[in-house]
């Protein structure tokens, strides 16, 4: 099962009409939206002139077959917390709402789909983890 959390300018792109991105989630069993996700989008969409525009196309995106939006867990906080002193270890903190995706992405056995080249940094975490 090919599973994919899109991270928030993942989103952003898909909606600006990216193929590249539509074809990863045409090619995904299931499309996972984080809580966090959906929370820094209904900002983005106060803080825009579109607000309404914008949440009537996130809605219509959630009600795609395969989509859902995931609220995290006991172990997502575990996750999390476990990532965050990882990365203050090897000295490249990255947002906090980006570790709670990747949290949720390790949890759920996801993809992460992203711009943000920072997510790196969770890779060179978990290496030092296992390397120590």
């Amino acid at each position: 099962m090919k599973r994919i959390v899109l991270d928030t300018n993942a989103y952003a792109a898909l909606i600006k009409g990216e193929i590249a991105i539509k074809g990863v989630i045409e090619n995904a069993d299931q499309v996972i939206l984080p809580v966090f996700v959906l929370a820094e989008l209904l900002f983005g969409f106060k803080n825009g002139s579109q607000e309404q525009v914008n949440t009537v196309l996130l809605d219509n995106f959630l009600q795609l077959p395969g989509v859902s939006v995931y609220h995290s867990t006991n172990e997502t906080a575990q996750i999390y917390a476990d990532l965050a002193f990882e990365l203050k270890q090897i000295g490249k903190p990255i947002p906090s709402n980006d570790i709670w995706i990747a949290a949720c992405a390790i949890e759920t056995g996801s993809v992460i789909i992203t711009y943000d080249r920072h997510f790196l940094n969770i890779v060179k975490a978990r290496i030092w983890r296992e390397l120590r």
